[in-house]
């Protein structure tokens, strides 16, 4: 028998709502719509998903578990604190250059959802808080000078980054962010 969380129509309705969530914004995307894409019963969505903003939850929770199994990856490997540091902000710069890039999934949410206190508020915190703190343990492990500040900044800096790639010339994003990642660092620390 397979479980709830691993049926094909739950799978369904998740990747339909990730595909239209991110391309045109929550709010705009109704429930019965992401139904009809999903080629799903009404009462299958709401088996698997009670109310929207479960819909919403799982499809942010998802997307933060990619990221952090990417960042397991980093952390495995064998190049130095900051040169991986550099290599977070160097994926970021590539996917803002990447087809349909709209932007980050969580500061679109975050833009949606005003309230600081909503369910889908308290995963992007949730997610925020782990990039934040991947970052301070990187830098933390090269012995940087004032790893809590720079994390800080950093996480400032991939907001704008990932805003500057789909307002902007992505391309340009791009070229900046070596040097803005190695200016915060400072350049005695690398």
């Amino acid at each position: 028998m397979i479980s709830a969380t691993r049926s094909p129509a739950r799978r369904r309705v998740l990747d339909t709502a990730t595909r239209l969530f991110y391309a045109e914004g929550i709010r705009t995307v109704g429930v019965d719509r992401v139904i009809a894409e999903a080629g799903v019963a009404k009462a299958t969505m709401y088996h698997h998903f009670p109310a929207k903003d479960e819909l919403v939850c799982a499809y942010l929770t998802e997307q933060s578990d990619l990221q952090r199994t990417a960042a397991q990856g980093l952390r495995a490997g064998d190049a130095a604190p900051l040169d991986k540091v550099l290599t977070v902000f160097s994926v970021l710069g590539e996917m803002g250059c990447g087809p349909g890039f709209r932007g980050c999934a969580f500061l679109n949410a975050a833009a949606e959802y005003a309230d600081a206190d909503h369910p889908v508020r308290l995963v992007i915190a949730a997610h925020r808080r782990w990039f934040r703190d991947l970052l301070y343990e990187l830098l933390t492990n090269a012995r940087h000078p004032d790893a809590e500040r720079t994390a800080d900044m950093l996480v400032v800096l991939r907001d704008g980054l990932t805003v500057g790639s789909y307002l902007d010339d992505a391309d340009a994003i791009r070229d900046l962010i070596y040097a803005t990642v190695t200016r915060i660092l400072g350049e005695d620390s690398r």
